[in-house]
């Protein structure tokens, strides 16, 4: 009976990990094109799960996060809207 429900939760999970993983792709590629095309002073460093992190310069912060915002809010149409957590630091431990 655990295999079995194991198998279960898997067969659910599964389309909804992918899912997410192509949201949090498709995020990362509007997000890099932007800031090529832009010269923002930031760049992204990496997608770690469901969050990218980026390096920005001090003074660039406050008009790049809202663009950031819009970009991965849309990267899917969903039913419900999609929420995207900001979080700014010197590091990995002081932005989360």
């Amino acid at each position: 009976m655990a295999l079995r429900s194991a198998d279960w939760r898997s067969a659910i999970n599964a389309p909804m990990q992918g899912t997410a993983a192509d949201i949090i792709k498709r995020a990362m590629i509007e997000v890099d094109g932007w800031l090529q095309n832009s010269r923002a002073p930031a760049r992204l460093i990496m997608q770690v799960h469901d969050e990218l992190v980026l390096e920005v310069a001090d003074e660039a912060i406050d008009g790049i996060v809202p663009r950031v915002r819009e970009s991965m809010a849309r990267a899917a149409e969903l039913a419900v809207p999609l929420k995207v957590d900001i979080g700014i630091g010197r590091n990995w431990d002081q932005a989360h």
